[in-house]
């Protein structure tokens, strides 16, 4: 019997490249977005997949979706539904702040619970939570909710990270945190970044291998991963400083798009 990979937002960029990256290792798939006809789309494409149509934001639906694939041996988690919004805090509309956080944060922080029991019951599994490099960083003006919410991510996946090596168990947790990636997220965030992006089949293939090796934050950039540490070390308002500077160099486009 294959291995079965539950991917979330899988309907495109990251979600729908980790799938096809899993398909090519033997992964039975199952896909879970808003969009059917684009999950529909997807699945003609690989082998043995299974698409669930749903909206994450909403607790219900999250709590659906695992009743419906509990008992079909999930043995790798992908959390990847998430979008972001640019803009200065006070002007970006409230309820597109609050399904960010439904999204970004409740949902992943549901099923990684969900999930992680069953894994950690049986002892063996992956869990890989798609962050981004601003879930390593001490904030974003001008991305405010977005960047707290990864932070959010990364901050619980390391817990979680050491929890199971305290616990000796052999359940497996991840972070994936790239920088600019060219998807329809930065149509989504209202953002043009400016800078060189990753495509998101490379960012999926490292994901991908870092989840496998076990690593705990899963940098593709190598680059970024030099620059994330040493903004570690750097005074927290000067970093602050530097990345209100560039979210300001964004261009805004699309105000109203969603994954």
């Amino acid at each position: 019997m294959a291995r079965t990979a539950l991917v979330t937002g899988a309907s495109s960029g990251i979600g729908r490249e980790i799938a096809k990256e899993l398909d090519k290792r033997g992964f039975r798939l199952i896909l879970a977005a808003r969009r059917a006809d684009r999950l529909e789309e997807l699945a003609a494409q690989l082998n043995d997949t299974r698409v669930i149509t749903c909206d994450l934001s909403r607790e219900d639906e999250c709590r659906r979706l695992y009743d419906e694939v509990k008992n079909e041996k999930v043995t790798v988690l992908v959390n990847n539904a998430g979008f972001g919004k640019l803009g200065r805090f006070e002007q970006i509309p409230l309820e597109d702040e609050l399904r960010m956080i439904d999204t970004n944060v409740r949902a992943v922080h549901i099923l990684t619970k969900l999930f992680l029991r069953d894994l950690i019951e049986e002892d063996r599994g992956y869990i890989l939570n798609v962050a981004s490099s601003a879930g390593l960083m001490p904030g974003g003006p001008l991305m405010a909710a977005y960047y707290a919410t990864k932070a959010y991510v990364t901050s619980l996946t390391s817990s979680i990270y050491e929890e199971l090596k305290m616990a000796d168990s052999r359940v497996k947790i991840s972070a994936l945190c790239p920088g600019p990636v060219d998807t329809e997220f930065n149509r989504v965030a209202n953002a043009d970044f400016g800078v060189k992006a990753i495509t998101p089949e490379y960012c999926a293939k490292c994901g991908v291998e870092g989840m496998f090796a076990g690593k705990l934050i899963i940098i593709p950039e190598r680059g970024l991963d030099i620059a994330s540490k040493a903004a570690q070390l750097a005074p927290r308002r000067m970093i602050l400083a530097v990345t209100g500077q560039l979210q300001s160099a964004k261009k805004k486009e699309d105000n109203d798009a969603s994954l």
